[in-house]
């Protein structure tokens, strides 16, 4: 769970803003349908089902059938703007948003929030694993399902 002085506004105008930048770079459409549901994941920090998203869309749910909910997702995992949680089978919004890199996801099991952390080291040994092994990885992501700083804390 994020502290209280923690302005998630900011988080929704930075992840908004890097899309429309991103995409503009691309050369592809961040159509309104795909930045409201880029909005819409980033409302939370907690992972959010494409289901879930539909219900939220309101009245652009008209519009919004399932596979048009599921194109937009895939869209902004290609872009490189929200990650799968795999787990969950739920999405967050990806905090070094741009290109494609793997991933640990911290997973609260208590509030649910989901955090994303770098983690090179862990990564650079999970890489030459793979090497090691003659394995050729396309993605890497890796969740860790647990209890958050916030909530052991509360748990005392």
């Amino acid at each position: 769970m994020q502290p209280s002085t923690h302005d998630h506004q900011r988080c929704i105008e930075n992840a908004l803003h890097t899309a429309e930048r991103l995409c503009r770079e691309r050369g592809v459409r961040l159509t309104p349908l795909r930045k409201k549901v880029l909005e819409l994941v980033w409302a939370d920090h907690r992972a959010v089902k494409a289901y879930d998203l539909l219900e939220s869309l309101g009245d652009a749910r008209k519009a919004a059938k399932p596979p048009t909910v599921y194109r937009a997702l895939d869209f902004l995992a290609e872009q490189g703007l929200i990650h799968r949680v795999e787990s969950l089978n739920a999405f967050i919004g990806c905090n070094r948003s741009g290109n494609r890199h793997p991933s640990l996801l911290f997973i609260c099991r208590l509030c649910g929030d989901v955090e994303e952390h770098p983690a090179p080291e862990v990564m650079r040994a999970l890489a030459g694993e793979a090497e090691e092994a003659g394995f050729q990885p396309e993605h890497q992501t890796i969740e860790l399902i647990g209890t958050c700083a916030h909530c052991a804390k509360r748990r005392g």
